[in-house]
């Protein structure tokens, strides 16, 4: 799904009521009554609701949500941060179509006042359709004073279209005076904001609200990755299907003391479909490997005095390849300089589709010129510190400008960059990006990179016309099998073979996802 900017927003809303024909008062009635179903679904029990409205668009919004929950049979009143003269645009009209008689309406002056506290303390829900994603901060004045009371609050709060005082094009931490947000309900398309600023501690819905595909464009070249887009690659499979369909992974790691890298990597790629996966590893580790699961198939390698792969294997990987759709590299191999010379002469002569993670990305610290992935299908995920190597610079570097970074590198070596990270970003070798949405902190554990790397070698294999989006979810499937482990065992308490058990229920769980509107994360 596209991300756009607040003045690409506008002009996909102009654009829309120009030149398509579909009104500006029913986009904003529709974004409205998208509001008020998601209201009504999510809270249903809340019967007492009060609607913050601004003078803009976005409180016009607010007055559709109102009216919509009234006629659902709730208990409406709208705190109107504005004179009924200052109104503008839309929200004029849809002012004018509130029921007077049934939804009070309260003016600013007495939003300190005890009838307005009273009500607000009453309150089993707010709506926050104040300011809108033309804003820009910072906030001031009786807008102020509205946040602060949310804020202040314990009330649910609902975003419409983004917590007001946020700035919608920001890609990092925002300062100011800004709404908490228990949800966030926009539309049409997300913005900068709505994806990498943590603005609320719940979902955040994208509702469709009538314009086009077609009048969906941006500039930024920046996507998020949602359930609708990685579905296609985890449907129902044919009934004739055999191990044989879904393609053969070769995993190629492993080293004295680091055994468990490469066999969980190896089991992530069969969790994430793929129909075989066999594990190259130094002979002396191949027995703790082969113990780790049945299902993996297992080869032995000769190896250094230091037990890490021998640079004399590389003629036993080549002839391990030829039968393979696809080879990962990298998990626990070591920086043995060996084991490095390896790794840099197997990535560059074998030409199949290729995973490259961990200490295979090591082994080209200052010699990136032979990682390029010209004419084949080639993905790297680095976690900050490996790109930070990779490209020369410090971490804190990196971090300050992520997808400036993993772009420039996408680019110059012409291959997939999975930036992993809070909001790990994927991106195409000409520099258009994907955002991730799943994951949480209690992922920051040992293992998890390893088990990203089993899986995105799984889902090339299953898809390898299809690569970019096999990467892609198994991104997204990643992050969403710890985010189900989560609620079982807690962030503190995850480990990375917890992500083998919860991928069954990300894989259901998208599939789910996928069929509902509006999009959510």
């Amino acid at each position: 799904m596209k991300i756009v900017s607040a003045d690409e927003m506008r002009a996909i809303d102009r654009a829309t009521a120009e030149r398509l024909g579909v009104p500006s008062l029913m986009l904003m009635e529709d974004a409205g009554t998208a509001v008020a179903d998601y209201v009504r679904t999510h809270h249903s029990a809340a019967e007492r609701i009060v609607v913050f409205c601004g003078k803009g668009n976005n409180g016009g919004d607010g007055f559709v949500a109102a009216r919509r929950l009234h006629e659902h049979g709730k208990k409406v009143e709208v705190i109107l941060l504005a004179n009924p003269d200052g109104l503008r645009g839309d929200a004029v009209a849809m002012f004018g179509k509130l029921p007077g008689e049934a939804i009070a309406v309260h003016s600013s002056e007495e939003l300190n006042g005890e009838r307005v506290r009273s009500l607000l303390a009453a309150a089993d829900l707010y709506l926050d359709a104040v300011l809108g994603t033309g804003f820009k901060p910072p906030v001031s004045g009786l807008y102020a004073d509205a946040i602060a009371i949310m804020n202040a609050s314990r009330v649910p709060v609902v975003a419409v279209d983004i917590p007001s005082g946020a700035d919608a094009d920001a890609m990092g931490a925002q300062a100011g005076t800004i709404a908490r947000a228990d949800a966030i309900v926009t539309f049409t398309a997300p913005r900068p904001a709505h994806v990498f600023c943590l603005l609320t501690t719940g979902p955040t819905l994208v509702a469709e609200i009538g314009s086009p595909e077609e009048a969906i464009v941006s500039a930024l070249h920046l996507n998020v990755i949602t359930a609708r887009d990685v579905a296609p690659l985890i449907g129902p499979r044919p009934a004739e299907s055999n191990k044989g369909s879904y393609g053969h992974v070769l995993l190629v790691g492993g080293s004295f003391g680091k055994a468990g890298s490469v066999a969980i990597a190896g089991m992530a790629a069969l969790r994430a479909g793929a129909g075989l996966s066999t594990v190259a590893t130094p002979k002396s580790v191949l027995d703790t490997v082969a113990g780790f699961h049945p299902e993996l198939m297992t080869e032995p390698l000769a190896e250094t005095e230091a037990g890490t792969i021998s640079s004399s294997a590389l003629s036993r990987i080549d002839e391990l390849a030829k039968g393979m759709s696809v080879i990962a590299i990298g998990p626990g191999i070591s920086r043995d300089p060996q084991t490095a010379e390896l790794v840099r002469t197997a990535v560059t002569k074998l030409q199949l589709p290729m995973v490259v993670d961990a200490d295979g990305l090591n082994a080209f610290e200052g010699r990136t010129d032979g990682l390029n992935g010209k004419g084949r299908t080639m993905v790297i995920t680095p976690h900050p510190g490996e790109m930070a190597r990779l490209v020369g610079c410090t971490i804190a570097d990196v971090q300050k400008d992520r997808l400036r970074v993993a772009r420039k590198f996408a680019r110059e070596h012409e291959f997939i960059v999975v930036l992993k990270g809070h909001r790990t970003l994927v991106v195409q070798p000409d520099g258009e990006a994907w955002v991730n949405t799943t994951g949480n902190a209690g992922m920051a554990t040992g293992g998890t990179g390893d088990i990203l790397t089993g899986m995105v070698g799984g889902m090339i294999a299953q898809n390898p016309k299809q690569a970019f989006l096999a990467v892609l979810a198994a991104v997204h499937l990643h992050g969403f099998a710890g985010d189900v482990m989560r609620e079982s065992v807690g962030e503190h308490s995850l480990v990375a073979t917890d992500l083998l058990k919860g991928l069954p229920e990300a894989f259901r769980r998208t599939r789910e996802m996928a069929e509902e509107k509006p999009v959510r994360w």
